[in-house]
């Protein structure tokens, strides 16, 4: 069954939507507030923080994936560079590093203008992107970072994995 399914006769608010989804992918979770909710996603190459948000005012969810991240402070530029190269790629989100919390950070707002409602599904799939390009570009900014390779030779590391894995 469809996440979807569950809730078609229900109007739920996006974040107990969030709620049910976590609890049904057995994430754990921790609802911050009424229009906020916390939970960390396991993957391939560690565990994700992910951040939802509502913001009634301006009718958006926001999102954000984050995971530590404490390049030697020679190699920022490079990172900043990589994460131009790594933007390009994605359509839907974008990442960015905060420098002063040691996060590298994906972000995306899903905007519900005029009253419309997100479904489970379109929340989970936004999720679930969030995770996924977090894998694919985690060895890269390990290899900028650590590796010394510069941001495009990085970069065929993820684009030959997302071409490996047909």
């Amino acid at each position: 069954m469809a996440l979807s399914e569950q809730y078609l006769e229900e109007d739920l608010h996006p974040i107990d939507i969030v709620e049910h989804i976590a609890e049904h992918h057995e994430w754990d979770f921790d609802r911050i507030a009424e229009d906020q909710i916390a939970m960390a996603v396991e993957a391939q190459w560690r565990t994700y923080s992910i951040t939802l948000a509502w913001s009634g005012y301006d009718e958006t969810l926001r999102m954000i994936c984050t995971f530590e991240m404490e390049p030697p402070e020679e190699r920022l530029p490079a990172i900043y560079e990589g994460l131009n190269v790594i933007n390009d790629q994605c359509w839907a989100g974008a990442f960015s590093y905060w420098k002063a919390q040691k996060l590298m950070v994906y972000k995306y707002g899903l905007v519900l203008a005029g009253g419309q409602v997100a479904s489970p599904d379109q929340i989970n799939t936004m999720i679930s992107a969030a995770v996924l390009s977090a894998e694919r570009y985690y060895p890269a900014f390990q290899l900028i970072a650590w590796g010394d390779r510069d941001p495009q030779d990085a970069m065929q590391v993820a684009i030959a994995e997302a071409y490996g894995r047909a």
